[in-house]
């Protein structure tokens, strides 16, 4: 297991080299307390794992691993970033976001223990994302407060979390600042058209084959999946 978060990069750039699904996203998560002096970490996300809402899609777990649901907002980059540049505001990596959508972020990994071990372990495993639910786009994002909109996960139609971005350390746009910066250090360039999966607003919470999710914004926009065993 890597022993450190430059290590735990390291084995996923290798891992990525021999993947052969093209990237179409990064999902971002927090690490609490800090490791390395870092607070949050980055996954990718592949393109075939990137799936429509609309119709309530049904998403694969490794039902003998490790599964989890998480409501997220999903910010999509509109034009690519300049690869050099290190250092953003949050204003800055606000400008770079043309699309704000509601989503479900699965989580998934044939190791059980995937969570037990620290952050570098989830690092290795591409960030332990194994799925996007990409929903509808929040209408009227560019002059809102994300952070006033309640968000709620329910599993099979019992209410499992409830909370706002206000409790993310800098919210949605924070987690694109950080992966702005955080690529750009690592020497990936980003595209547009890039999705940026921002973070657990609700936690991070179990589920198995034969589960129904289901996310709620703002009580306006929800998005739902199902769960069957990979």
């Amino acid at each position: 297991m890597p022993a450190t978060l430059d290590d735990a990069y390291v084995v996923q750039d290798h891992a990525l080299a021999l993947a052969d699904g093209r990237v179409a996203g990064w999902k971002v998560g927090k690490i609490a307390p800090p490791v390395d002096g870092e607070n949050r970490l980055a996954g990718p996300i592949f393109a075939d794992q990137v799936v429509d809402g609309s119709a309530a899609p049904v998403m694969p777990v490794f039902a003998d691993g490790f599964a989890a649901a998480e409501a997220e907002f999903l910010l999509r980059l509109g034009a690519a970033p300049d690869p050099a540049k290190t250092s953003y505001t949050e204003a800055e990596a606000r400008a770079l976001v043309d699309a704000v959508h509601v989503g479900i972020e699965v989580a998934s990994s044939p190791f059980p223990g995937i969570n037990q071990h620290g952050p570098a372990v989830t690092v290795a495993d591409f960030g332990n994302n194994n799925g996007l639910v990409v929903g509808t786009l929040a209408q009227g994002w560019q002059d809102a407060d994300l952070n006033a909109w309640p968000v709620t996960l329910t599993i099979n139609g019992e209410e499992i979390g409830r909370a706002t971005t206000a409790t993310m350390l800098d919210g949605p746009f924070g987690a694109v600042r950080f992966l702005l910066e955080h690529m750009a250090r690592r020497g990936v360039a980003l595209a547009a058209g890039t999705w940026v999966s921002t973070g657990a607003v609700t936690g991070v919470h179990p589920v198995k084959p034969g589960d129904r999710v289901v996310a709620d914004f703002d009580g306006r926009w929800s998005v739902a999946c199902s769960i069957e065993a990979r």
